[in-house]
């Protein structure tokens, strides 16, 4: 044998020897998942897979394509599965042992189909495989008719027979009105059929003054369905009302759209059907009781944008404005503010100072307004556009550089040159400060501004809607104004509170620039790790303390002020100290630097809901299913790391018992659109929102209850009482 034959040799030895170390002895692909097929009847067919131990089969992997002309539509039921985490995939939906799909045909007089079936696995190991191929020809049994019937007997609905009846035959639908507030809707369902009572859906459209209103649908006949699970089903008929609850009173026309889904007794479903019909509503009086309990907040909230008049559209929105400025949206306003008006100095008066924080709000209500307006008649989060790291990052920077420009490292000028043209222009802007306190308006807006309320999300919404950027467009900026009080009422107050002169100016011009600082690491604790966070928090206490002397020994005579701030220094120094133990034991909450050292009772009542993270919309609508097979109502949160009411929400609403007992037995569910993805933006889309936090329902029938939606921070006694409409 040559000597280069025996080395060739070798090395294939070698190389199998390898790669069965390197698969360990995995099963080739057709012996770990062994499929097969078979044609049930001439609409039916069934694809089975014997799954070997220690693997399993994606569902989301699965795709079966017919190959024949006369077969377009090939509809599978998937069986509930098991849901893992996947590392390449996310949460995903697998099958192990045997797995039996069935799938019904749509044919056009076809004898006989050849199929494409697509699949993907892996091993419990951690091996996946590449996808896998399967073609399938088929023979279609044809459907027989008794010589001993008339051929009309194919047209009666008998279970017996081998020729299903057509959808709209086996299931009649129909809907009329029976009074100008209530439709009626009923289904005739043939003998040897029956209709499942979680696939019922009902919507109203074609008008915006009319939705339907809570509607409950009659028990059916409980029945353990392959594919869904436990499940409730009708025979024969079903009917049942339906409130409509109106904002208009004159007469209109509405689209009622059902859908539903129904299977014959033999084994066989049905795709999900759907079918409209148009009703005509007479006139009725508006029920005022039952608009507020049929629309959601932001949904009266457009309604009222599109009939009351401009003034009084313009003087509510102020008022929504009034009331989110006492939310914890606008506090980080106030430092920026304050700080722009103490770095005058001694030269600020009351005049100056107000006009100062006037050119701010406008500034900010005016940014707002525009980008609001964008972003309503393009579509994306205004939000999420300004909360980028790098964007993040740099806005701390401006505030770490004005802050040590109040410790008196170096003074913040323009140049002479612009300098002079402000001052020829005009007197009163002679050092450009109008201008910045403008500037740093309109980028505070975007950075640290209001968060998304109700009332943001209903003129956005409107905006979308109608595209009258004119009305939503005012009905933001009174919104700004509102909103902006409480910064007015500090500036008209700083000329008379702050110091003129002296060294309480220097110590003011200090405070301000730690609370300067402050700003800045709040705001990078939405882009920085929790511990690196708790170590800037500890530093920021600790460094100050010194400054105020707080391990200096007070003289023997000292006045009270002295005594004052020393104690404050001690108290910042306990505190930072606390927070470096803190971050040694490995806790990141500043608020709880020693959390782990008390009773496990009382932590266990502090910890918050537990959330399943849903990362897509195919993701979520795998949870509802699943949930709905089981009769499990739903609650779904959308959350971002920079939203500030969402870490309200977290803290101090998902930690009450109250709140706790109130879902019990619901699946909780969260979409974190930190990242503003495509799939984020999906999941968004899909639910007309303008971004976090939003809190959506659905009930058992997997429907969601667009009447309850929370849009905005809830405390624990109001979201306890949501819950209980919900569940009403």
């Amino acid at each position: 044998m040559p000597f280069t034959h025996l080395i060739f040799i070798c090395l294939l030895l070698i190389s199998n020897l390898a790669f069965a170390a390197s698969n360990d002895e995995l099963l080739p692909p057709d012996l770990a998942f062994k499929i097969s097929a078979k044609a049930v009847s001439a609409d039916r067919l069934e694809i089975t897979w014997d799954i070997a131990d220690g693997y399993y089969l994606y569902r989301d992997k699965m795709k079966f394509v017919s190959k024949t002309e006369q077969i377009q539509a090939v509809t599978p039921v998937f069986p509930e599965g098991e849901t893992k985490h996947d590392d390449n995939f996310g949460d995903m939906v697998v099958y192990h042992k045997h797995l039996s799909i069935p799938l019904s045909l749509i044919t056009k007089g076809a004898s006989s189909i050849q199929l494409l079936v697509q699949y993907q696995g892996c091993a419990d190991k951690g091996v996946c495989y590449p996808p896998q191929k399967q073609t399938f020809d088929l023979t279609l049994p044809m459907a027989t008719i008794k010589a001993a019937e008339p051929i009309d007997s194919l047209f009666k609905p008998k279970a017996t027979e081998d020729a299903l009846l057509p959808a709209e035959q086996a299931f009649r639908f129909f809907a009329v009105v029976n009074e100008a507030d209530k439709l009626k809707v009923s289904w005739e369902i043939a003998p040897g059929y029956y209709l499942y009572r979680e696939k019922i859906g009902l919507e109203l459209s074609g008008s915006s003054g009319s939705r339907l209103g809570d509607y409950s649908i009659p028990r059916g006949i409980p029945k353990h369905d392959e594919a869904f699970g436990l499940v409730e089903i009708f025979y024969d008929q079903l009917s049942f009302e339906l409130p409509v609850l109106r904002t208009q009173a004159t007469a209109q026309t509405v689209t009622l759209s059902a859908n539903f889904q129904g299977c014959a007794d033999r084994g066989v479903c049905y795709p999900p059907m759907s079918q409209k019909i148009d009703l005509e509503l007479p006139a009725a009086p508006i029920s005022e009781a039952l608009v507020t309990q049929v629309f959601s907040e932001q949904d009266q909230i457009v309604t009222a944008l599109k009939q009351d008049n401009l003034a009084m559209t313009l003087l509510s929105f102020f008022g929504f404005g009034l009331l989110l400025s006492l939310t914890p949206c606008i506090f980080p306003m106030i430092p920026i503010l304050s700080g722009i008006i103490v770095g005058h100095g001694n030269h600020i008066t009351t005049t100056r100072a107000f006009l100062l924080s006037l050119s701010y709000v406008i500034a900010s209500a005016l940014t707002y307004t525009i980008f609001g307006i964008i972003a309503a008649l393009f579509g994306g989060n205004l939000q999420t556009t300004f909360q980028q790291p790098w964007i993040i990052g740099l806005f701390s920077s401006i505030f770490v550089i004005l802050s040590l420009s109040m410790f008196g490292f170096y003074e913040l000028e323009i140049p002479n040159a612009l300098k002079t043209k402000l001052h020829n222009s005009s007197v009163r802007h002679r050092d450009g400060s109008i201008w910045g306190a403008a500037i740093m308006g309109a980028l505070s807006s975007l950075i640290v501004g209001p968060c998304v309320a109700a009332p943001l999300a209903g003129a956005l919404i409107y905006i979308g809607q109608t595209g009258n950027a004119v009305l939503g467009g005012s009905a933001l900026f009174a919104m700004g104004l509102g909103m902006g009080m409480p910064l007015l009422l500090l500036g008209a107050s700083a000329g008379k509170l702050l110091p003129k002169a002296g060294t309480w100016l220097y110590a003011t011009k200090a405070v301000f620039g730690v609370i300067m600082l402050a700003v800045a690491v709040w705001m990078l604790s939405r882009i920085l790790p929790p511990a690196i966070i708790i170590v800037l928090w500890a530093m920021l206490l600790i460094l100050p303390a010194i400054y105020l002397k707080a391990i200096d020994p007070l003289p023997e005579q000292c006045s009270g002020w002295h005594k004052l701030w020393k104690g404050i220094g001690l108290m910042m120094l306990a505190y930072g100290l606390l927070l470096l133990i803190g971050f040694s034991m490995g806790n990141n909450n500043p608020l709880k630097p020693l959390q782990g050292l008390g009773v496990n009772n009382a932590q266990a009542v502090e910890q918050g809901l537990i959330f399943k993270r849903v990362a897509s919309l195919a993701a979520l609508e795998t949870e509802i299913q699943q949930a709905s097979a089981k009769h499990q109502s739903v609650m779904l949160d959308f959350y971002a790391d920079w939203c500030i009411s969402c870490k309200e929400m977290e803290a101090y609403t998902f930690t009450d018992p109250k709140v706790k007992q109130a879902l019990a037995g619901v699946l909780l569910l969260q979409a974190d659109v930190t990242n503003n993805n495509a799939d984020d933006l999906a999941l968004l889309t899909k639910f007309n929102l303008i971004g976090p936090p939003a809190i959506l329902f659905f009930g058992v029938e997997g429907k969601e209850s667009t009447a309850h939606r929370v849009i905005g921070y809830q405390d624990s006694e109001t979201f306890v009482k949501t819950l209980q409409r919900v569940k009403s």
